[in-house]
């Protein structure tokens, strides 16, 4: 058994030191809000926060977790979160929606960082997430409206 800070919470686990963060979080604790995309690393479906950082969980075991916390999409919360939640939803982002929780966690990231990112600061904060439906515009300018650097129209 390992102890696992979960979206604010101490949880008992029994997955192996070895396991990948992505599959104790969907296999074990059935929280399927994070992705399963490809489990190397490269698409970026599964990213969740490690401490304040975005990471891709299949690349992170509960060993490399060790005490660090850990948020999903389930317990993203906040002022920030809640703004980008509503500028996704007004300028309408998303179309099939599977790497949508990945680019909020990601954007949540980036805004706890620097809560007035430039274009080429998202573009590099949000390079990791792939988007099959290619909706990066549309995730851009929410990122824009929800630090209020925009007003959507």
């Amino acid at each position: 058994m390992s102890r696992l800070n979960l979206n604010g919470k101490t949880i008992e686990v029994r997955s192996a030191p070895a396991t990948p963060l992505l599959w104790v979080l969907r296999c074990e604790l059935k929280m399927t809000g994070t992705k399963f995309g490809c489990g190397v690393g490269v698409c970026g479906a599964c990213t969740v926060h490690v401490g304040k950082q975005a990471k891709t969980s299949c690349q992170e075991t509960l060993a490399d977790i060790g005490a660090s916390s850990v948020t999903t999409i389930e317990g993203l919360q906040g002022p920030h979160v809640r703004a980008l939640k509503e500028a996704w939803l007004r300028i309408d982002v998303v179309q099939c929606g599977y790497c949508q929780s990945a680019q909020l966690m990601a954007a949540s990231a980036l805004i706890r960082r620097n809560p007035r990112p430039s274009v080429e600061e998202i573009d590099c904060a949000m390079h990791g997430i792939i988007c099959r439906c290619g909706t990066y515009p549309r995730i851009r300018q929410a990122i824009l409206e929800a630090t209020g650097q925009v007003r959507s129209s």
